[in-house]
């Protein structure tokens, strides 16, 4: 099966997370993702694990890509971006608002070259507005965002906030560019022109917080339970969703206290509610005498989701993982290592990860040549001389 965007040119000038992800995605769905970086390279590549100088962090965001090298700051670069323009469906860039465009490389200056150009600008706040050129990496949306007061929220007892290693804005904004990416792509089929897509990872998070976004708009009785959480077994930890009356019927089967749907003290929401320690204290009763895999298999046999706490090793050693096929071996400079495919697979349509990892600049000498700079011209901007072209 073809890849539902064959044939499709991205320019790619992001960094870091937000901006790759996106066109991690747009690759292995496959578009040409041309990857614009400067001579040392972006950041990420320096990020562990790293064998051979080759990082797998960096692996894992721009498997699939092609790599161009080119001096932004020089005359020289930026025209050989304006001529790569002419030829480029998507461009997507995540520098802080103002950069492109000290560049003449926004969106306004490029739309003349190739009206089809459709350009995705993701910022932390925005394009516009008074918090738009403030810097901003993923914890600080989190924070600016209410995520983490909202996440505490949940936690009884606590009243500092967690700190963060798991950058969700960073992830989360590159789908929501990838899905707009690809709305606009469709819209183009009918208009015949591009547009400028602006991406905030503020908005983003926000948009992870459904319930607490209509709390703070009207007057709700602040919650006296933890929405879900933790049950301690023999010997770990195991996840319990209580969330609808049948669920709570037969969680109450399992630890033997079928009684307990007609208490006064759980038998409807609003009393379970009030309740909760003492309800989770007479599940604790029972899930603590046994281990962690007997407490599933009581769960599971009736129909009560739930999971133990795992590590992302023992999420990826799942059978599940591996009969979907979710991860894909790719290799670098350094040897081979697994990524994740995409979490959505399609009938009619490939959906996977690029083979390898181009290295740095591989593929600048093919797209100069491309612009219609000469061998002589292409050396001196490489400062390299080079065989001549075949053909």
């Amino acid at each position: 099966m073809t890849k539902s965007f064959e044939g499709l040119r991205v320019l790619d000038f992001s960094t870091t997370i937000a901006g790759p992800h996106c066109t991690r995605m747009l690759a292995d769905m496959g578009a040409e993702v041309i990857k614009i970086e400067t001579t040392e390279g972006e950041t990420m590549r320096t990020r562990p694990p790293v064998r051979n100088n080759c990082s797998t962090a960096f692996g894992q965001l721009n498997i699939g890509k092609n790599s161009l090298v080119l001096d932004l700051k020089s005359p020289e670069g930026i025209e050989v971006i304006r001529r790569l323009i002419a030829s480029t469906d998507v461009l997507v860039e995540n520098f802080r608002p103002g950069v492109m465009r000290r560049l003449k490389l926004d969106y306004d200056s490029l739309k003349g070259i190739n009206p089809k150009l459709v350009y995705c600008s993701i910022s932390g706040y925005g394009q516009t507005g008074p918090s738009a050129e403030l810097p901003a990496y993923a914890p600080v949306i989190h924070a600016a965002s209410g995520y983490e007061m909202a996440h505490l929220a949940y936690q009884p007892g606590r009243t500092r906030p967690d700190y963060c290693g798991i950058y969700h804005a960073d992830v989360l904004t590159g789908v929501y560019a990838f899905g707009a990416v690809s709305a606009a792509l469709y819209q183009r089929h009918g208009t015949q022109l591009g547009q400028h897509i602006d991406v905030s990872m503020l908005e983003s998070m926000l948009s992870l917080t459904l319930n607490e976004l209509q709390w703070s708009q009207f007057e709700v009785k602040p919650t006296q339970r933890p929405m879900f959480g933790p049950i301690a077994t023999a010997d770990g930890y195991v996840m319990v969703a209580i969330a609808s009356e049948k669920t709570f019927q037969s969680l109450m089967k399992v630890i033997g206290h079928p009684e307990w749907v007609a208490d006064p003290r759980f038998a409807a929401y609003a009393d379970r509610r009030d309740n909760w320690a003492s309800l989770m204290e007479g599940v604790e009763a029972w899930s603590g005498t046994v281990t962690t895999e007997k407490c599933l298999s009581a769960l599971n046999a009736e129909g009560v989701p739930s999971s133990a706490y795992r590590t992302v090793a023992q999420a990826l050693a799942d059978p599940q993982i591996a009969h979907r096929g979710a991860l894909a071996e790719v290799e670098d400079g350094g040897g081979t290592f697994k990524v994740l495919n995409l979490p959505f697979r399609m009938s009619g349509a490939s959906v996977s990860a690029g083979k390898r990892m181009a290295t740095l600049g591989e593929h600048t000498v093919a797209y100069l040549r491309e612009t219609g700079l000469s061998e002589d011209e292409i050396a001196a901007f490489t400062g390299k001389r080079l065989a001549k072209a075949p053909g």
